[in-house]
């Protein structure tokens, strides 16, 4: 059987990353070896081959108990094996959240965090620092039984009493109906583990394919990190939907609390009505049952708020069968391809463009950088050129005198490298206070309010407005960081514009770092917070585990955005320092140059010709270089395009093979 369209377009998306990253290497190790990069772009450069190489693709399942949403992950990605191996049974089966990936550096094999661990105020992150609290199992990757039988661990459970499930967050008092039934003993089953990472060679995992696997409204609303960092940076949430069910009030509440507020984002939503299969009526013409699939979806999509084209109706357990039986006229009618390839066009699609857009970018910068390079070496070709001819019939001593003069320029012209370090100095000392609007205890001091306030017992109130000044304060270091931003731009172009009338240079301002995108990822964080101070998460909040879990994965989720926004202000800092170390060398360079060739001619006869002749010869080869750097870059973009077209190619014919 052919691979499916995700399977299919998820190999093609992985060449192409190792295409480029390939090629960019390649390009920036010529272009290093000529002197054509300044450090700051070749940090970049490196940055982004390294994200080509190792970029990840999450897509999050997302769905109530018993949705077929094992059975879908089974059907999309494990079909091959011939088996499922995540457990899909009827009744709950996964019963923590699941992390399906890979990492090199450790070996197949199963780990699972004890549920235990939610009574301490820890968060997955944090967790996962520690791998001897884990509980580890190898896998097999060659042996579908063993690994299925693996797999079975994640829908374990456990008996505790009643105290014991309410402190774990899976009893509530003021909820009764969501309770878990109770045993003969008057006891309660809960699942054995808080987490479960999977770590296999599975091709598509071996390519950055991050697989989550959320069991239900329990597990998402009792681990925050689940919907303010997990799921809200996935490339694609997968909310799935029983068709013999419809949707229900939980259904309805994870929708409401935790995908369909989620906008913003770069990530796709999907809407999946599972188990149509069970519509499909012996007593009714296909064209009834496809008018009651399309009035289902429809109802789906008004009690959801979306379009009726945002609801994909399929059969998971269809389409894992017909895949394992070989039967391409059952894997049509179960809707698992259309799935698939709308899930390769959204979510892989949107992934390489964003790619795409980054190695043009770059590339645009590299050529910024050699052109400028290029032009420095031109330009100093032409005035020793001109000095030279200037020295025509001229005699010894006015040759001596010329060559003391260089001299002096270049003493002068080290003599004003103080001018250079007091610059320098004035840059750093922007830069600190920077780097400390961006620190950790900037971060602690503008959300101290609100972590206090989440921190005290009882019932909340005002958080709506606690949290809103928080993130406000956020994004007033932001608006701090972009002020001092446009004050470093201020002063090194004006110093920039001085060392190019003093010295000929042709420095150029690199425009700082847009902070607006770090102002939307703020925002989208305080979204996926204030998702959880709706009534349902009252008594949640009130509980000191539960909001220590959530000041925890707040202050590293804002972490991580302004790590990320200070080593973006880093790199720009590089790259104007080092536009500036790149020319001052060159300037050195060619003063020597200049002092040898008057030398040169000091000591030879014919010299003076020879040395003109020499210099024609260089500005030859600085054409041939420029010539061979648009031809790499020339390739780099039809290597680019060439990958595209296949892409496109693919598919077109898998559109039309559906």
């Amino acid at each position: 059987m052919t691979a499916s369209g995700f399977n299919a377009q998820f190999d093609e998306h992985s060449t192409w990353r190792r295409e480029m990253a390939l090629r960019l290497k390649l390009l920036a190790d010529w272009m290093r070896d000529q002197e054509l990069l300044d450090d700051g772009t070749e940090e970049r450069v490196q940055r982004l081959q390294e994200q080509l190489r190792a970029d990840k693709v999450m897509v999050a399942f997302v769905a109530e108990f018993s949705r077929g949403k094992s059975e879908l992950i089974n059907a999309v990605f494990f079909a091959g094996y011939g088996r499922r191996i995540m457990p899909a049974s009827a009744g709950r089966t996964t019963m923590c959240p699941t992390e399906l990936g890979y990492d090199a550096s450790v070996p197949p094999c199963l780990r699972l965090l004890p549920i235990e661990t939610r009574l301490q105020p820890q968060a997955l992150l944090e967790w996962r620092q520690v791998p001897e609290k884990w509980t580890r199992v190898d896998l097999d990757v060659n042996d579908p039984q063993q690994l299925a039988g693996a797999m079975e661990k994640v829908s374990e459970t456990r008996t505790v009493t009643v105290d014991e499930a309410r402190a774990l967050g899976f009893w509530h008092d003021e909820a009764p109906e969501d309770n878990p039934p109770l045993d003969d003993q008057g006891n309660v089953e809960v699942p054995r583990w808080r987490h479960a990472l999977i770590n296999m060679a599975h091709p598509l995992l071996k390519q950055g394919l991050v697989v989550l696997d959320t069991p239900g409204l329990n597990a998402i609303g009792a681990e925050p990190e689940l919907t303010v960092s997990l799921i809200p940076q996935a490339q694609g949430a997968v909310f799935i939907l029983a068709a013999d069910t419809g949707v229900t009030k939980s259904d309805l509440a994870i929708w409401r609390e935790h995908i369909g507020a989620m906008d913003g984002g770069d990530g796709a939503k999907f809407v999946v009505l599972n188990k149509v299969d069970t519509m499909w009526d012996d007593l009714s013409s296909p064209r009834q049952i496809k008018e009651q699939i399309a009035s289902q979806c429809a109802r789906t999509a008004h009690t959801l708020g979306i379009a009726p084209d945002q609801v994909i109706a399929l059969s998971a357990q269809k389409g894992l069968l017909a895949k394992v039986r070989g039967d391409q006229e059952l894997l049509e009618q179960s809707g698992v391809p259309a799935f698939e390839q709308m899930l390769a066009d959204e979510v892989l699609g949107a992934r390489q463009r964003m790619l795409a857009d980054s190695v043009a970018a770059m590339m645009r910068k590299m050529r910024e950088d050699a052109e400028r390079v290029l032009s420095v070496r031109r330009r100093e070709l032409s005035d020793q050129e001109q000095e030279l001819r200037s020295l025509r019939g001229k005699n010894q001593n006015v040759i001596r005198q010329m060559r003391l003069r260089i001299e002096s320029e270049k003493t002068e012209f080290d003599r004003s490298g103080a001018s250079v370090l007091a610059v320098r100095s004035v840059h750093m000392k922007l830069l600190r206070e920077v780097f400390k609007l961006l620190g950790t205890s900037s971060i602690k001091k503008e959300l101290a309010e609100l972590t206090t306030a989440l921190r005290e017992p009882g019932l909340k109130v005002g958080l709506k407005r606690t949290y809103a000044k928080g993130f406000d304060n956020l994004r007033g270091v932001v608006r701090q960081v972009r002020l001092l931003e446009s004050e470093i731009e201020s002063m090194l172009t004006v110093s920039f514009k001085q060392l190019n009338a003093d010295h000929g240079f042709s420095l150029q301002m690199v425009p700082p770092p847009d902070m607006s995108r770090f102002d939307v990822d703020l925002s989208a964080v305080e979204r996926s917070h204030m998702q959880y101070l709706g009534v349902g998460n009252l008594m949640n909040l009130a509980r000191p585990e539960f909001t220590e879990k959530l000041v925890r994965a707040l202050l590293a989720r804002v972490r991580s955005i302004f790590e990320t926004a200070l080593g973006e202000v880093e790199l720009w800092n590089k790259s104007s320092s080092a536009q500036l170390d790149a020319q001052l060398r060159e300037r050195r360079r060619a003063f020597s140059r200049r002092v040898d060739a008057i030398q040169r001619i000091q000591d030879a006869a014919g010299g003076l010709d020879m040395r003109i002749d020499e210099l024609r010869e260089q500005e030859t080869q600085l054409s041939a270089l420029q010539a061979r750097m648009g031809e790499l870059m020339a390739d780099l973009r039809k290597s680019a395009a060439q990958i595209r077209v296949q892409q496109s190619t693919t598919s077109e014919a898998l559109a039309t093979a559906e």
